[in-house]
């Protein structure tokens, strides 16, 4: 194996993936929610990088090759885990992230079978961009949370009445909470919208997949 700079880029990825849950277990909201999102973002740079710098620098290998697609699966599945457990579990974005985790399983399982004859499912342009349509709505509704909790800290000790007050402009908004409930609102819908043009997009790439690999699938007459 040849650890090239993209290559340890790709495996730090891999390796920020089940840190994203940890963030959880030991920092409170919403300075969980922050580096999360940080790391997610952090992380997900690197994805484009790795590729470039291999291709830049004509630095692809089998390891690399090999470790790309598994980190990215990685960083996509144990977010949405993380998001939807923190979640209302609202049909809304658990649909989505269940036909995406789907599709994974599915074409993780497929190239499993083929063995040899995997070359046959090379990663697409079209897979590339559901990646990183996933990686950008998960960003984004981790960044809901930010705003979410911010939210919640700024009204803390205030009744129903105040907050609402304070939200409709009745009442001069000392604490932020219109910008605050506004980004959440935004950051929430605009997530879900986001994570529902990736679900659509893996349908159509698993699809892709599943057409390629039909020949292979046959039996033998």
């Amino acid at each position: 194996m040849k650890w090239t700079v993209p290559n340890i880029l790709t495996a730090l990825r891999l390796l920020a993936a089940p840190m994203v849950p940890v963030m959880f277990l030991y920092f409170t909201r919403p300075y969980a929610d922050w580096f999360a999102l940080m790391l997610f973002v952090l992380a997900s740079v690197t994805d484009w990088f790795d590729g470039y710098l291999a291709r830049a620098w004509k630095q692809q290998t089998k390891l690399g090759t090999m470790l790309d697609p598994i980190a990215d699966k990685a960083m996509v599945i144990i977010a949405l885990l993380v998001i939807c457990g923190y979640s209302t579990w609202t049909p809304w974005l658990v649909l989505p992230a269940t036909i995406i985790l789907f599709r994974e399983v599915f074409v993780s399982g497929l190239r499993e079978f083929l063995g040899d004859t995997a070359g046959t499912l090379k990663v697409t342009w079209l897979a590339k961009w559901k990646t990183t349509v996933q990686m950008v709505a998960i960003a984004v509704l981790f960044s809901q949370g930010v705003f979410e909790h911010y939210l919640v800290m700024s009204s803390w000790g205030m009744d129903q009445a105040m907050a609402e007050a304070m939200l409709s402009g009745d009442m001069e908004d000392s604490q932020g909470l219109r910008w605050k409930y506004a980004g959440m609102v935004w950051a929430g819908n605009l997530g879900v919208v986001l994570l529902w043009f990736a679900a659509l997009l893996t349908l159509v790439t698993g699809w892709d997949y599943l057409r390629k690999s039909t020949p292979y699938l046959r039996e033998d007459t």
